[in-house]
Order: C-alpha cells, then sequence, then structure tokens
C-alpha cells in the first residue's frame, strides 16, 4: 500500500501544477451516460442489471467564481433532482429546451421519457415510452433535435433510424436504406442534417427534408492491417456547422488509428494520427471520441483504459504517424480503490463542458466522477 499511496501523493502534488481546477465526487454506482441539461447541472444514471439511479446534479459553484475560489463555501458537487430507473441505462440525451430526457436500457429499442423535476419538486419521474421500429438486443443511439420542439432521433441500426415527436409518439421521418450496419453514434450536425457513425466505419449524411439517398462515406483505407476493427464516430458541431458543409468528422478505430475528414471532402481524410490509447479492455461499449465544442481542433478519447486523453488535430498531417496527446486525466486511476486488484478502473464516459474550453467530466467503472480544467503549459 505504501507504493500506491506514493503514486497517489506524487499525483496530487503534480495536479497542483496541472490543473486550474479538480473537483472529485463518488457516485453510489458507476455511470456510463453524462449529459448536460444545462451549463451548470449534468444527468447521470446507472447500468446495472436491475434497479438505478438517475440524478441530476448542479456542478461546484467554486468552479464558476472568478475571484476569490478559495472564498466559495460550495465546492462539492449536489444532488438537484433524482429517481430509479427498473434497468440500466446505456444512452441518455436531454431534450434542449425542455426538463425532458430520454434513456435506453442498451437490450432493447424502447425509449424512456423522463420529467427532470422543477424546483417545487425534487422528484424525476416517469411520464412515457417510445417503441423503436424494429426489435433490437444491442439498444438504440438517441439524438435530439438541437432547435425543433421536442423531436428524438433514434435507431439501433441504419435500417431503423427514426424521427418522432416527443409529445404525440408519431414518426417524423423515417430513413429508407437498404443496409443494415450497427451504429456506434447518430448526432444532428443542423437542425435538419444529421450524421450516423457504425462500427464498421462507415458514415451516413442524412438530410430530413428530402427523400433523397443519403451521402455514404466508407471507412478510411487502412494501409497496414486488413483484420475487422470497430468504429467510433464525432463530428465538430457548432456556429460554423449551422449549414452542415463545414463539420469535421473524426472516426477512430479500434487500434488507436484516428482520421479526420469533413463533409465537403465527401470522406476524404484530410488529417490522421496514430494515437497510443493503451487498450487494456476487451468491453469496448464505454469508448467515447469527441470534439471541443469551444477548444478548436481538439478531441477526448476514453473508454479504453482508465484514462482520458486529449489530442490536438492541428498537429497532424496526411500521413499517419504517432502523435504523443496534448494531456491525459490520470485520476480515475491513480485514486481508485486498489484493494481488488482483480478489477482494474477503467474510464466510462466523458463529456466537455459546452462553454469552458478545457473543461471536462469524466466518469470510471469505481463510480469516481471528476470535473477537471487542465492548465495549458
Amino acid at each position: 500500500m505504501d507504493a500506491v499511496d506514493d503514486v497517489l501523493d506524487d499525483w496530487f502534488i503534480e495536479s497542483l501544477k496541472t490543473y486550474k481546477d479538480l473537483h472529485v465526487y463518488q457516485l453510489e454506482h458507476p455511470t456510463q451516460v453524462i449529459e448536460w441539461t444545462s451549463g451548470r447541472t449534468v444527468c447521470v444514471a446507472g447500468y446495472n442489471s436491475s434497479k438505478n439511479e438517475l440524478l441530476e446534479l448542479r456542478l461546484p459553484l467554486k468552479l464558476f467564481a472568478e475571484e476569490n475560489k478559495g472564498l466559495c463555501a460550495e465546492r462539492d458537487f449536489k444532488l438537484l433532482h433524482g429517481g430509479f430507473t427498473d434497468g440500466p441505462v446505456r444512452h441518455l440525451t436531454h431534450v434542449p429546451g425542455t426538463r425532458c430526457v430520454v434513456t435506453n436500457d442498451g437490450r432493447s429499442s424502447k425509449l424512456q421519457l423522463w420529467d427532470l423535476g422543477r424546483d417545487d419538486s425534487n422528484v424525476i419521474r416517469r411520464t412515457g415510452s417510445i417503441e423503436g421500429r424494429s426489435v433490437s438486443e444491442t439498444g438504440s443511439r438517441i439524438a435530439a433535435r438541437p432547435f425543433s420542439d421536442r423531436q428524438i432521433l433514434h435507431g439501433a441500426r441504419t435500417s431503423d433510424i427514426q424521427l418522432t415527436d416527443v409529445t404525440s409518439g408519431k414518426a417524423t421521418f423515417t430513413l429508407e436504406t437498404e443496409t443494415s450496419d450497427a451504429l456506434s453514434s447518430l448526432q444532428f450536425v443542423s437542425d435538419s442534417v444529421f450524421l450516423t457513425g457504425c462500427f464498421n466505419g462507415t458514415v451516413y449524411l442524412v438530410d430530413t427534408r428530402t427523400s433523397a439517398a443519403p451521402h455514404v462515406s466508407p471507412a478510411p483505407i487502412s494501409s497496414v492491417s486488413r483484420e475487422p476493427v470497430l468504429w467510433w464516430t464525432d463530428a465538430a458541431v457548432g456556429q460554423s456547422c449551422l449549414d452542415a458543409t463545414g463539420c469535421r468528422i473524426v472516426r477512430l478505430d479500434s487500434r488507436g488509428r484516428a482520421a479526420v475528414s469533413d463533409v465537403r471532402s465527401r470522406g476524404v481524410t484530410v488529417c490522421q494520427a496514430q494515437l497510443d490509447i493503451r487498450n487494456d479492455r476487451h468491453d469496448l461499449d464505454a469508448v467515447r471520441v469527441s470534439w471541443a465544442p469551444a477548444l478548436d481542433g481538439c478531441i477526448a478519447v476514453s473508454g479504453f483504459s482508465g484514462v482520458v486523453q486529449i489530442w490536438n488535430t492541428s498537429d497532424w498531417t496526411a500521413e499517419l504517424n504517432e502523435a504523443p496527446p496534448l494531456f491525459e486525466h490520470r485520476g480515475h486511476v491513480v485514486s481508485s480503490d486498489r484493494s481488488d486488484e482483480s478489477a482494474a478502473t477503467f474510464t466510462t464516459s466523458h463529456a466537455w463542458h459546452p462553454d469552458r474550453p478545457r473543461t471536462l467530466l469524466s466518469a470510471a467503472s469505481d463510480g469516481s466522477a471528476h470535473l477537471w480544467d487542465w492548465i495549458d503549459q
């Protein structure tokens, strides 16, 4: 234990120089979902096979203190609203402009609707459900339409994607395609255009205003190996992406190759890199890759091991070369309870703060949740 304590002490001393803010919270059960409901509040939920907590937490107010942070009394997360689910929560999405979140258990296509509660009640209540187009044993990915009222995009495969009105439960759009690729992600890149990332590396760009066939971008060609790999995808969405033509897409495979393209290049790789992802896991359900919404060119990767890694894609080239991370958050591994040596700690999710450039919230398999803002060295 002395060696473990020494590692923790060393990391704590190092963190004083590498973090602007670092807040640690312990959930009763680990979470795979982190969803912002505002700039100061976030939703998390457990993924045990039976009953789980669904919580809305307020971030420590100390994070937002511009001056005299040491005098701010609110240094911990605060529970605002809570409820219970009857099963695991593997996917969770907040409907913008509402107090509604939508969840999926990761083992069916059915969605659950929840009211997060208001000032007069701290209880999160289930208000309804939405059926999927087909039976799924792997769960449905979910995305909320960003500007239109209460519409949810959902599906497990390209063949069963639909847009559903949350209030009426009626489908307002269905994707007609002959393919049935398993989805790793669903994401709106404008109010009418969405992107689907598939585990085989294919990306579909779909315009809900037309019946035209989706634009299909196949997986990046590998010059290293023909062995099958899994892919995860994210699109950089911001003011420049309101028409969807300027969005950058990053695709990461299970061997650590990351490739960046944009919609205008029709899938041609603009830059790429080989990442040191430290793949310590065989279960890759919790892998996440995401663009920073307020830090141009940066991505975060988690789920392969116990660390969250940040890369700056602005340094990448068209040639595939190894790229060192810009920053690594090792706090979940270093601070975990190591009394059970057989249970290695791994990251289960992460989310960039929507407005603060270097602030992330990450979670791990030991139930830890870390809110951190690293210092640009």
